[in-house]
């Protein structure tokens, strides 16, 4: 989601003007079948949408493939509107998900009926998770009185204001504690964990972009990450060890208008494939292959762009094989309805690329783009968002979330040849509350799919496809989506 960098604040407004929805449905691609559950409470008589083919306020849809096996609904602290669920991180059989104001730890053992476990009240958006072992990182990407989990607001303008990491020990799932902080420049919008084994620490890449001349911290220009180095054994000693710089002769300058291309004042996340010494960046304005095989020098192999149909380089899934890449449009921020014929199929998409060479000889080569097929109402926010990979063998198959519209499992095995073989999808929010909601991310994990949405907590889903049937046998003890596992072994 995009930061506001006059006040580091969520934006809580739906930017729908001149994006009126279509009626004409889009078919190509969907799966064999539709499932439709009715909502528990009639939709407001106030609903505007009309058409048959958009689910209703609150309605579950879902192709024939994918089950809707459980809901855990937000809880107090975190039930309000203006608390939003962000990412989400895996250890054992838990699964983690960010809040604006904290993080949730649930038991998932029996994955069709998950039980929340504890929930930590430490307010500084976005919140973004990670863990390695007994560790647990969130990201700050808001200004704060201080580093501590009692923080305030603070304006951005003053030197004692606090952005950065912070670090808990979740040993006991039930009582995490809370063990260092880490400033870093422009805060940590979101954050990468990179192993860094033979010196048994961990290294965390922090992704965090718009620079003021005002900020004491965050001073353009801002072409840089920061890296943090967390030794295992003793998490109270991390401290920034690096920040390189990835745009030395300057990112892309950007362009307003009706479709706007952001101007590159940092990078928005990164992902990792330790075992390829790979890394994809995605920058605001620009798109970067990394060779990390000094994951102290992540050094840039090579830079695409795409002004005509990306606006906003949000995030990145590598294949198995590190031979393609899917880099995300988040077109409007997370808040914009872009699900629709007026929009278009490639923006606010997701675009496979080839990764073509060797060594520090390899390129990035463009194949296709990908947006859901099922028109979105005026309503809904929707726009490609986070994704992670479903280990299925011989295949290339991603699941990915696109705010209210739902979550979508896709095939690229063929790059140039995308196409959706199961979603699962909410009817807008019912009228008078916070417009923004939808599933900020889907990931596969231990043989099902689990979804973090803004407004409705945690969904499991699962899939029954057969070519998605192999990815069942892949068990994992971890899993953070910005570090992809060698699913080869």
């Amino acid at each position: 989601m995009i930061r506001d960098s006059s006040t580091g604040r969520l934006i809580s407004r739906i930017f729908t003007a001149g994006l009126a929805v279509g009626l004409a449905i889009l078919l190509t691609g969907s799966a064999g079948g539709v499932t439709t559950t009715r909502p528990t409470t009639p939709a407001s008589a106030t609903d505007t949408t009309t058409d048959p083919d958009i689910p209703a306020p609150d309605e579950i849809r879902h192709s024939t493939n994918i089950r809707h096996v459980a809901n855990v609904p937000k809880q107090a602290p975190f039930d309000s509107s203006f608390s939003v669920g962000t990412d989400l991180a895996f250890t054992g059989h838990y699964a983690i998900t960010g809040n604006y104001d904290g993080f949730s730890i649930y038991d998932i053992a029996q994955p069709t009926a998950p039980r929340l476990v504890s929930q930590v009240l430490c307010p500084g958006g976005q919140n973004d998770v990670a863990v390695s072992g007994n560790l647990l990182f969130l990201s700050t990407d808001e200004s704060r009185s201080d580093d501590s989990c009692a923080s305030t607001p603070l304006s951005a303008t003053l030197p004692q204001a606090w952005e950065g990491i912070k670090i808990f020990d979740i040993s006991d799932k039930a009582a995490p504690r809370y063990v260092a902080a880490v400033e870093t420049d422009c805060g940590s919008h979101t954050h990468t964990l990179v192993p860094d084994r033979p010196r048994k620490a961990v290294l965390i890449y922090v992704s965090s972009y718009g620079p003021d001349p005002s900020f004491p911290d965050c001073r353009p220009p801002h072409d840089s990450i920061s890296i943090i180095r967390v030794p295992l054994h003793d998490p109270a000693a991390a401290a920034v060890v690096a920040k390189p710089v990835l745009f030395p002769y300057g990112g892309n300058p950007g362009r307003p208008g009706e479709r706007p291309v952001t101007q590159t004042t940092g990078c928005h996340d990164i992902t990792v494939l330790p075992t390829h010494h790979l890394a994809a960046a995605a920058c605001m304005g620009d798109g970067l292959l990394l060779d990390i095989a000094n994951p102290y020098r992540p050094r840039v192999i090579h830079r695409v762009r795409d002004d005509r149909h990306f606006s906003f380089w949000h995030s990145a899934t590598f294949n198995a094989t590190g031979r393609k890449v899917v880099f995300v449009d988040e077109l409007g921020g997370g808040m914009a309805a872009t699900c629709n014929p007026e929009v278009g199929p490639k923006h606010g998409a997701s675009a496979v690329y080839d990764i073509v060479g060797v060594g520090h000889h390899r390129r990035l080569r463009f194949a296709s783009y990908f947006k859901i097929p099922r028109i979105q109402s005026p309503a809904e926010n929707c726009v490609a968002h986070n994704a992670s990979l479903v280990p299925a063998r011989g295949r290339d198959i991603l699941v990915q979330a696109f705010y209210q519209g739902g979550v979508s499992v896709w095939d690229f095995t063929n790059s140039r040849r995308p196409r959706e073989i199961g979603y699962f999808d909410r009817g807008p929010l019912p009228p008078g509350g916070l417009p923004a909601g939808g599933s900020w991310s889907a990931y596969y994990y231990n043989g099902y799919i689990y979804s973090s949405d803004l407004q409705k907590g945690l969904d499991v889903l699962a899939i029954d496809d057969r070519r998605t049937a192999s990815a069942a046998s892949v068990r994992l003890t971890e899993f953070n989506a910005q570090t992809q596992p060698d699913y080869r072994r």
